[in-house]
């Protein structure tokens, strides 16, 4: 691949990891599609050696996000109603107050849900604190594995 084709591939592959910090793009699916068609621009058993490492890191930290952070939130006893209240209070955020109204959304919500399940502000804001967490946790959990598969383009990259 020559040299601008590549500049297109690091910038996608930077608004993928930009698009996991800041949750606006499905993130992984950008990072794993521009290296996806550098793999096939490429043509090479390197560039699909390359791609078959870098879905690795993408696909054992998928898993892991969804199953490190989620038996934390079963151990807190907070239910996944209460996490998809909050996903969907994120969204309206999102909308209402560009950007940090994801973040004020999904808090809000949350606490919301728990306080009407648990009928005590303090222990709501405790739960809504731990869920927060594992929002985080998952966050940069997916973080790691798409700047691992990054890394790996960047060394594929350099070798080709």
């Amino acid at each position: 691949m020559n040299l601008v084709g590549e500049i297109i591939i690091a910038i996608a592959i930077l608004i993928g990891i930009a698009g996991i910090i800041l949750p606006v793009l499905p993130g992984v699916l950008v990072v794993f599609g521009a290296i996806l068609i550098w793999a096939i621009f490429e043509g090479t058993s390197t560039g699909w050696i390359v791609f078959v490492i870098a879905t690795g890191f993408l696909v054992v930290t998928a898993i892991l996000q969804y199953t490190w952070p989620g038996r934390s939130l079963r151990e807190a006893g907070i239910p996944m109603r209460s996490i998809v209240i909050g996903l969907i209070a994120a969204v309206i955020g999102f909308f209402v107050i560009p950007v940090i109204g994801l973040f004020i959304g999904f808090i809000g919500g949350t606490f919301l849900a728990e306080a009407a399940r648990v009928r005590r502000p303090e222990a709501a804001w405790a739960a809504t604190v731990q869920a927060t967490k594992a929002v985080v946790v998952s966050t940069l959990i997916q973080l790691l594995g798409a700047l691992a598969a990054a890394a790996t383009w960047v060394i594929g990259a350099w070798i080709l």
